[in-house]
């Protein structure tokens, strides 16, 4: 009788070998990389010039470069070790203490010019076994196969690569190859098949605007962040911007949630009470109708409770944002200089949602901040690269989901144009995006443009379906009057006036007119 192939109840599995990650040290990367780059893994770092692929191997080689195992940064056939370092001195990471010692810099070239793969490979060998590295960088791979495949053939360069892997992964040895490949020789090309992760920068030019990205291609053994992330070039160096940043911190709202004030004790009866914490609040409106008033309104509100914020603005500079909100009294420099608000200007140019994302991620951690104003997304768009701005609707909603998903509650504002025969929301078509909407308009009443307010839709809770009127004035956004009964079509902006009570001769408008 055959015995079973099966395994015998009760058979121990061998324990699952546990993979230690290095950390490369580039904010945001290690998040995408699913924790870091796999210990004694043979890794490529390619892609076109200038993606910032020789920034991002100095960040990795400084992070991990150790007395005890030192990093081995081979050299071949490209910028002089001088030069190269000259340029890396200027970013924070660079650690001159460690340069020689813990980073040792060798040079290939001569190796490489013989035209012959064993001695490169014996001269790699001999360093290695020499230092005991626990990490070798070959810059640029590519100059040295391309160099030794003149005399040798494809068989030979893919048993250069094989011996290579093996002897630096039993080495133990985390290996980084560094190279300018394009993105057509990725399906032919044996080393992409023989790697353990491929790690691919670009830069893309659209217009005027330069945006670079990576993307991880190939990560063997690890879940990564698929798709293309955004990354900048700081004095820090390479700082990564995950894609679905937040998104992971996203929290169930709890059942029970209190109702927050806007700050305008008739808006928030409008609202029945307020709004719901966590709630994202569009604010939408033609110029002029004081949604950036009704914004820091709700921000000052929030401070006067306790509850710190964040204003991230796009259209005016700070210094003339809160001098204009301390007009309405609600003294936005003390709170700044208290540490509970924050007052972000992003750079107007080239900005992607997830720089935008993490900017304001941080500030939230710095100051607790409970309330976020984005003041606006027209704004917010026009200071996106134009690469980003497709995808602006997409952008939004993983913003908005990250900040409401953190317990915050969010309010933006949004410019529409009204046109006097329908009443439109957004021309983002965000609606579904937002949990309440309040929407501004004028309405011509008497020879005068008045301002009305209405809100839209609340979800989680009842709200008034009036349309009231309001002035600005240096209390902020004030709602006048109850509900005005003697005109219909006011949502039209330019109602009728169907009640009892006829126009007076000395009746005053609720704010003057241009000329009496």
């Amino acid at each position: 009788m055959a015995k079973s192939a099966q395994p015998k109840a009760g058979r121990r599995t061998p324990p699952k070998v546990t993979i230690k990650k290095l950390p490369t040290r580039v904010q945001g990367l290690d998040d995408i990389l699913g924790g870091g780059i796999p210990e004694f893994s043979f890794n490529l770092i390619g892609g076109s010039p200038g993606g910032g692929k020789t920034t991002l191997v100095h960040q990795l080689a400084f992070a991990n470069a150790t007395k005890a195992r030192p990093v081995l940064y081979f050299t071949v056939l490209g910028e002089p070790v001088i030069k190269m370092l000259r340029y890396q001195q200027q970013f924070s990471f660079y650690d001159d203490s460690k340069v020689g010692g813990d980073l040792r810099f060798i040079n290939l070239s001569e190796a490489a010019l013989q035209n012959d793969l064993t001695v490169v490979f014996e001269e790699i060998a001999a360093q290695v076994t020499a230092a005991n590295p626990g990490v070798v960088v070959i810059d640029s791979f590519r100059s040295l196969a391309r160099r030794a495949t003149g005399e040798a053939g494809e068989m030979e360069i893919q048993a250069f690569i094989h011996r290579l892997s093996q002897f630096l992964v039993n080495s133990e040895v985390t290996t980084f190859l560094v190279g300018e490949y394009a993105h057509d020789e990725i399906r032919d090309n044996p080393l992409f098949t023989m790697v353990d992760s491929i790690l691919w920068l670009s830069q893309v030019t659209e217009r005027n605007s330069v945006v670079r990205k990576l993307q991880v291609l190939k990560l063997r053994g690890q879940a990564s962040v698929p798709g293309l992330h955004t990354i900048r070039i700081t004095d820090d160096g390479l700082q990564a911007f995950s894609r679905t940043l937040g998104l992971e911190t996203a929290r169930a709202r709890p059942q029970r949630r209190r109702r927050l004030s806007m700050g305008i004790p008739e808006l928030d009866k409008m609202l029945g009470g307020g709004v719901l914490e966590g709630d994202s609040v569009l604010v939408a409106g033609p110029s002029g109708t004081g949604k950036s008033a009704l914004a820091t309104q709700f921000i000052g509100e929030g401070l006067l409770r306790g509850e710190p914020g964040i204003m991230a603005i796009f259209e005016e500079r700070p210094d003339g944002y809160v001098h204009r909100a301390d007009a309405f009294g609600l003294k936005l420099k003390l709170a700044q200089e208290a540490g509970n608000l924050e007052v972000l200007y992003l750079r107007p140019l080239d900005l992607s949602v997830d720089e935008t994302m993490l900017a304001i991620l941080d500030a939230i951690k710095r100051v607790g901040a409970k309330r976020v104003v984005i003041d606006s997304l027209v704004g917010f768009e026009m200071a996106l690269a134009p690469s980003f701005r497709a995808d602006f609707r997409e952008s939004l909603y993983r913003m908005i989901g990250a900040l409401t998903g953190a317990g915050i509650t969010i309010l933006s504002t949004v410019e529409v144009e009204d046109n006097f025969t329908s009443l439109q929301f957004s021309h983002y078509a965000v609606s579904f995006l937002t949990d309440d909407i309040i929407r501004l308009r004028y309405v011509e009443i008497d020879g005068q443009l008045r301002k009305v307010i209405v809100v839209i839709k609340m979800r989680g809770g009842n709200h008034s379906k009036d349309i009231r009127e309001y002035v600005i004035n240096d209390q902020g956004v004030v709602i006048i009057e109850p509900r005005n009964t003697d005109y219909s079509h006011l949502s039209t902006g330019i109602p009728v006036r169907t009640g009892p009570r006829r126009q007076q001769d000395d009746e005053k408008p609720p704010e003057p007119k241009a000329v009496e």
